[in-house]
């Protein structure tokens, strides 16, 4: 499975599997304000179906989430929230791709900036690193929480139109084109598969294998990116 990084598909499942995610209620919202904007009916939206679907996950109020609506369609008012991709190289030469929504892109740049000079990277200019890196869908299903066996559950991911999956001790991360996601997603769901996470990721075309000791400072630097509630993921080529 050219591409995928060991690393990457670990912190997500291990996502899944918490059934939380590190996201604030302030990002969640701000990724529901951005989906509504195509529209604010999630049967009718799926980028706006995502988006609830892991703020009911994460326990955001229902009000919390019918305002980030509105906000997006224009029904309120505030700031405007921009989405923004920000490029980097981390420790030992790791290809760093920002994903941020954000209502102040210079306050935004700034602590990007500053946390790449803290941890020993740098901050790059626009298309430098995206080129390595593409979307893709990522879908997780918990083997434990279908009524399906093993078997059936694999002949229903290997029928439902997706690109590969990988599977560690019943946690499966199934992978699809950009395109393709909901057509998929649907596709499992149909056959009775609970999905427990779905979303559009950037994925590493290639990866790279640093040393111990600049995997941690790596690993450092994308957690505190993590942190900023202006950044929604962070993704890196680093196996």
């Amino acid at each position: 499975m050219s591409g995928h990084s060991k690393w990457a598909t670990t912190k997500r499942k291990k996502a899944a599997v918490d059934a939380k995610r590190s996201a604030s209620f302030t990002k969640l919202a701000n990724a529901i304000s951005i989906a509504a904007r195509d529209g604010g009916d999630p049967s009718m939206n799926f980028s706006l179906r995502l988006a609830v679907d892991r703020a009911k996950a994460a326990s955001m109020p229902k009000e919390n989430i019918e305002r980030a609506i509105k906000r997006g369609t224009g029904e309120l008012g505030g700031a405007a929230i921009e989405e923004m991709i920000y490029e980097g190289y981390g420790p030992g030469g790791v290809a760093i791709l920002i994903q941020c929504l954000t209502d102040n892109r210079q306050r935004t740049v700034a602590s990007i900036r500053s946390l790449f000079n803290k941890f020993g990277g740098s901050l790059a200019e626009a298309g430098s690193v995206a080129y390595l890196f593409e979307k893709r869908g990522q879908i997780i299903v918990n083997l434990s929480d279908v009524d399906l066996s093993q078997e059936e559950l694999e002949t229903a991911i290997l029928e439902s139109g997706a690109d590969d999956y990988e599977n560690d001790d019943g946690v499966y991360v199934i992978y699809t084109s950009f395109d393709n996601v909901a057509a998929v997603s649907k596709n499992l769901e149909d056959t009775g598969a609970k999905i427990d996470s779905l979303e559009i990721i950037h994925q590493p075309k290639t990866t790279i294998s640093v040393s111990e000791e600049k995997i941690t400072s790596v690993e450092k630097l994308i957690e505190t990116l993590e942190s900023d509630d202006d950044i929604v993921n962070v993704y890196a080529n680093m196996d």
